[in-house]
């Protein structure tokens, strides 16, 4: 098992109320007087982890480029789940499998935002490549406000291989891209689903779009080419969840 720093009041609180016994301390500044480090800390205590009070510059060392708001704590880092994971979580889902498919987000701050947009949409899993694509860093976990720790995150060693699997499953797998005239309000979503996001600069890559089973586009009316990942990731997440009577 491997250790890493949870920087910031969100991700904390997170960790404490989702995942304690991985947390092993806390450490606060210094004659802090935020009343929610002072609920972060009764909450540590009583779960018997140890709480130390340390100086600020000892927090931002620890913390690097991350805000860390006077709180950090050190966390067990769990084992990424894997491609044999993936049946098991799809035949509990059944009908309602949603599963997001992120092919190649590198930045953090992207993919912590769309790990808490589909915490909030509860769905059935996360899958990214191993490689390309950005881990569950320090920054992943203060962007998914605590996302990172709600929702089962699948690393693939092959992205078109879960792809197939999935629709062996019975998924029906929508891929977004911009240039083509299928929206994402013309597509299905009742049913299991995937939805799959591109990278940043470059969206899917060939042979991720070519096992989809759809592609198609967020419309745009306004004079913009494209959304931000983590946007169009929270538009159609919730798109799928309002046709399955949910987003209500």
């Amino acid at each position: 098992m491997s250790e890493t720093w949870i920087v910031g009041i969100n991700p904390v609180e997170g960790a404490l109320a989702n995942d304690p016994e991985r947390v092993r301390e806390v450490l606060i500044e210094q004659n802090s007087k935020n009343a929610r480090i002072n609920e972060i800390t009764a909450a540590a205590r009583k779960r018997g982890i140890q709480v130390k009070s340390v100086g600020k510059d000892q927090l931002e060392r620890i913390g690097g480029e991350a805000r860390h708001q006077g709180v950090i704590a050190k966390y067990e880092t769990p084992p990424l789940r894997g491609d044999a994971d993936l049946p098991a979580l799809i035949e509990a889902a059944g009908r309602d499998a949603l599963v997001l498919v992120l092919d190649g987000v590198t930045d953090p701050h992207n993919l912590g935002a769309c790990l808490r947009s589909a915490a909030a949409a509860n769905v059935t899993a996360v899958i990214v490549p191993k490689d390309r694509a950005v881990g569950i860093t320090p920054t992943v976990r203060r962007a998914s406000a605590g996302g990172a720790d709600l929702v089962p995150v699948l690393a693939v060693t092959n992205l078109a291989r879960a792809l197939r699997a999935l629709k062996d499953a019975g998924v029906w797998i929508t891929g977004l891209a911009g240039e083509t005239e299928t929206s994402i309000y013309d597509i299905d979503m009742k049913g299991p689903v995937a939805l799959v996001m591109g990278s940043e600069g470059d969206g899917m890559r060939h042979l991720t779009r070519e096992t989809c089973d759809f592609v198609a586009r967020i419309p745009m009316p306004g004079n913009m080419e494209s959304l931000n990942v983590s946007v169009a990731t929270g538009v159609v997440l919730f798109e799928a969840l309002r046709q399955r009577g949910v987003a209500r």
